[in-house]
């Protein structure tokens, strides 16, 4: 068997920034154990797996070590690969048929639109160990299907803050995302960034998921519905968030082809 992967990174328009997936559109559905192996050989955040289907694709994600419900770099990965290699004509939207249902993604000039289900956050417990993990002051706790939600004081806490991933493994939910308000000299409205060595992946350079928690987050306290925010991981990208409210909302990004591979087997 011979599969063709390619390799993207999304949520920018420049090589070598954003998260990079992986993304095989496959010619006939594969088993799990397979699908595992591939996104554990390809070591980064996210494989995603297409199937062709009469209405659209199956996806599903898996990161290196376990298969999530949902996953938007990859989505916005797969988007891009549909319509660059052909398997999608540029005037056609992309419906995916996943475990988080129904997702569409839309071309709109340069970036791709993907139509995502919101995660509400609750109010919990701001567990010391949390703190203590992160090595900052926290400002507000929230939880949610993703895990916690963290807001602290500043941008500059966000972008400076060098997590204890060994003890984060030892919290009830190892998964965290942590964002501020940006500066008031900033293009953005929030930055963020999103830690979860529970996923077997220390920290996620740019998630489509953490902004569909943010996104009602932010809407509630700044009282608006369009944002313009900023993943602040090393490798850095950009996302548009729209949420007028409901159970879902627009995430827009840009994405750029790296590599094109063969597998072999």
């Amino acid at each position: 068997m011979r599969q063709i992967i390619t390799q993207v990174d999304a949520f920018t328009d420049q090589p070598f920034a954003g998260n990079p997936a992986a993304v095989c559109v496959l010619a006939t559905p594969q088993d799990d154990a397979w699908m595992q192996n591939v996104a554990h050989e390809m070591n980064l955040s996210e494989t995603a797996f297409l199937v062709k289907l009469d209405d659209g694709f199956s996806l599903r994600w898996f990161t290196p070590t376990t298969e999530v419900p949902l996953c938007g770099h990859a989505t916005l990965a797969s988007s891009h690969v549909l319509w660059s290699e052909g398997h999608l004509s540029t005037n056609e939207n992309a419906r995916f048929h996943t475990k988080s249902g129904l997702l569409i993604a839309k071309r709109q000039g340069e970036w791709i639109e993907l139509d995502f289900p919101v995660i509400p956050s609750q109010p919990t417990i701001a567990l010391p160990e949390l703190s203590e993990a992160l090595a900052v002051p926290l400002k507000t706790v929230m939880q949610n299907d993703l895990g916690y939600l963290v807001e602290v004081e500043s941008e500059d806490l966000v972008r400076q803050m060098q997590p204890n991933f060994q003890q984060m493994k030892t919290l009830p939910i190892a998964n965290v995302v942590v964002t501020s308000q940006a500066d008031t000299d900033s293009q953005y409205d929030f930055v963020s960034r999103f830690f979860a060595p529970g996923l077997g992946i220390n920290e996620d350079p740019v998630t489509g998921a953490a902004h569909c928690c943010l996104a009602a987050y932010w809407r509630d306290r700044l009282n608006k519905d369009q944002f313009l925010a900023y993943q602040a991981s090393s490798r850095g990208g950009v996302v548009k968030v729209n949420y007028a409210g409901g159970d879902r909302v627009l995430l827009a990004g840009q994405a750029v082809t790296v590599l094109r591979g063969e597998l072999i087997l």
